[in-house]
């Protein structure tokens, strides 16, 4: 045995379908590899090549000519081997698999045997299952080979010990959840007790649509001990090092300490953020600022996603808009460096009524009225968007979106959707983070009641139970699909968990008109919780 294996872990960012300009991102942090760490292997994420999830694509004859190329330019690269996934077609099927390619060849191919099914993965769509273990020899070590959703479950491991692994090497693009990173590492240490061997766990990281892939990847010593973590939400090339003596082992390297729920959070959605914006090019983004707690988080998180300059804020005051509203959406707009404009609806506003007059005339003031405000708003924010090539983030928060606390083609009007997924209580809570690290969102907006502003004094406790309440009952029906008998046997009063669920049944025919945005928690609304619109379930 030599006395040394040296693994680069690249937990990298890929663009989902960019092959192309993948392998070359590919090609570049090998050879970095290489030179820089005197790496022997490069260990890559899951479907290196198409980037993940790659969805339909997948079907396209096209996707597939790119892939073929790009391994052959792959198999170009000298003086390093390197383990990428990608889609592989086979007279059996489609695969997805992972490559080791060294010295101008593919020398084994591993297919990945459980596909995953379930919450945001579709994998049986596409693939079918591989059967078999495939280890490998390099420098003296057997090396083997598992993508992502096989090291969650029983069998591989232990499959792949008896072909005479001494090493797991795992491919994977694994999404964040709240504490994912802990349900991982408890995983793999399950593995451990059907072998017992060193595992080495590349994650994915980026952006994807309403995914975001966290990274953290690790080194797992053989009794659970994990070695060495990778940065959080960001990029990096790792070396693991490993003794390889009587007992392989891992060499100690940097263990980062895992974030408090609210950093990860926030990193996320900065990141899911960033990448949505980016990788979809658009010059910047535009916000409708109405001095409210939700609006004002969407406003930092943009900023720290592409910087001030890129983000414009844009007050729409109306006749019941409070003076502190106006003046803590400016102090926000300073507080952060953002260009910030003043545009009134009132003339649109009346605009419309007296349009509607016909329409209207006779009937009480209610929520068309408020609906036709926000709809102003909207139209203004779409016309900046597109006379100045700046994306709209909406700012409605999970809470909102589960009872149909918002309203269509006003404030849902938009692109990208930040804090979709983050309930009103969390919501809070990262405004509190946001402000430890610098004071930009004013305390009173934290601490004053929260309110849509349609109507004289209006607070959202007029419209919906207290958000200690209503948060804690969405997550029970919501993500945890506990039924109302259930709920109400947790302490929670029944016609309150009625009209809660009620409401969210109802509202679907809206969340499917919402703008993506950041995933979260562990059932996000999309495609994570897919309910009928059309329904008589009650």
């Amino acid at each position: 045995m030599s006395e040394s294996l040296r693994i680069a872990i690249a937990q990298q960012n890929f663009l989902v379908g960019d092959v192309v300009n993948n392998v070359s991102k590919i090609i570049s942090i090998a050879e970095q590899a290489r030179d820089e760490l005197q790496a022997d292997l490069v260990l890559f994420p899951e479907l290196t090549l198409t980037g993940y999830p790659p969805e339909d694509l997948l079907l396209r004859s096209g996707l597939q000519h790119r892939v073929l190329d790009g391994l052959d330019r792959l198999m170009e690269v000298t003086n390093i081997a390197m383990l990428v996934g990608y889609p592989e077609v086979t007279d059996d099927g489609q695969f997805n698999s992972a490559g080791l390619i060294h010295d101008g060849q593919i020398h084994a191919v591993y297919r990945k045997q459980y596909l995953p099914n379930y919450s945001v993965f579709d994998e049986v769509r596409y693939f079918h299952e591989g059967t078999e273990a495939t280890v490998f020899e390099f420098k003296g070590v057997s090396c083997g080979i598992s993508i992502c959703e096989d090291m969650w479950h029983p069998g591989v491991m232990a499959q792949s010990a008896e072909a005479g692994a001494q090493l797991m090497l795992n491919l994977n693009a694994s999404p964040f959840h709240i504490d994912k990173w802990r349900e991982r590492e408890a995983a793999m240490r399950e593995r451990l007790e059907e072998a017992a061997m060193p595992i080495v766990y590349c994650n994915m990281v980026g952006g994807q649509d309403e995914l975001v892939f966290d990274g953290q990847s690790f080194v797992m010593a053989a009794n659970g001990t994990v070695t060495q973590r990778a940065e959080p939400c960001v990029e990096g090339l790792y070396l693991a090092e490993f003794e390889t003596g009587e007992q392989l082992k891992p060499v100690s390297g940097k263990v980062v300490a895992p974030l408090s729920v609210e950093a990860s959070v926030y990193d996320v959605l900065v990141l899911g953020t960033r990448d949505y914006i980016e990788k979809n090019g658009f010059d910047g983004v535009v916000i409708g600022l109405s001095g409210g707690i939700d609006s004002a988080l969407t406003l930092a998180i943009a900023v720290d996603a592409i910087g001030p300059e890129r983000v414009e804020g844009v007050r729409m005051p109306s006749r019941y808009t409070a003076d502190m509203s106006l003046e803590d959406a400016e102090l926000e707009a300073k507080a952060l460096g953002v260009e910030c404009q003043t545009i009134a609806i009132e003339p649109a506003f009346n605009a419309f009524l007296d349009l509607l007059k016909n329409e209207l005339e006779g009937k009480p003031w209610d929520t068309t009225e408020e609906n036709i405000q926000a709809r102003c708003r909207g139209i203004l924010l779409m016309a900046v968007s597109n006379k100045k090539h700046k994306m709209v983030l909406t700012t409605g928060n999970k809470s909102e979106m589960s009872v149909g606390y918002c309203t269509l083609y006003g404030d849902m009007a938009g692109g990208y959707a930040p804090i979709k997924d983050v309930p009103k209580l969390l919501v809070y809570r990262l405004s509190e983070y946001r402000n430890s690290i610098s004071a930009v969102i004013p305390q009173r907006v934290i601490d004053r009641p929260p309110s849509a502003e349609l109507a004289p004094d209006q607070k959202d406790s007029d419209s919906l139970p207290p958000y200690e309440i209503l948060d804690a009952v969405l997550e029970m029906y919501v993500e945890d699909d506990m039924c109302i008998e259930d709920i109400v046997a947790e302490g929670y009063d029944e016609e309150i968990v009625s009209r809660v669920t009620h409401l969210v049944i109802r509202n679907e025919y809206k969340r499917r008109q919402a703008p993506p945005g950041v995933r979260i928690s562990r059932k996000a609304f999309g495609r994570d919780r897919r309910y009928p619109i059309t329904s008589g379930y009650k």
